[in-house]
């Protein structure tokens, strides 16, 4: 599954995505993040600067959904499996974009999740069909 120009478009501009995860015990668990952004058409870049029980969460099950915090200008839900990345080119590369925004950032992890799956989430007869 692949993101078009569109939807990584609306990711990259509008500075709010809705993350879900679940603990092993499926517990879920749902939370603002201030930085993503696609770094190519199946992989969406998520910075951890403040994360306790979702990255606990995505230690022990690696799965994970997003909306986008305007849903009227991107109406889908985005699933897909994480990596957590805590040195290397991802963490330097979330440092640098989290830190360019907010010197006083210390981001705790990059984390990629690659886009598995994606549902539309517009109201009407649609809502909830899988985006082929």
């Amino acid at each position: 599954m692949v993101m078009n120009e569109a939807m990584m478009d609306a990711i990259e501009k509008d500075k709010l995505i809705f993350l879900a995860t679940a603990n092993d015990e499926n517990i879920p668990n749902v939370v603002p993040i201030g930085f993503a952004r696609p770094l190519d058409n199946k992989t969406v870049l998520i910075v951890d600067n403040y994360m306790n029980k979702t990255h606990k969460n995505l230690e022990k099950n690696p799965k994970a959904s997003f909306v986008l915090g305007d849903v009227r200008k991107c109406p889908y839900q985005f699933k897909g499996t994480v990596q957590i990345f805590e040195s290397g080119k991802y963490f330097d590369e979330a440092v640098d974009w989290a830190q360019s925004v907010m010197t006083k950032l210390n981001p705790k992890a990059a984390i990629l999740l690659n886009v598995e799956e994606i549902y539309s989430v517009e109201p009407g007869p649609e809502a909830g069909k899988r985006v082929d």
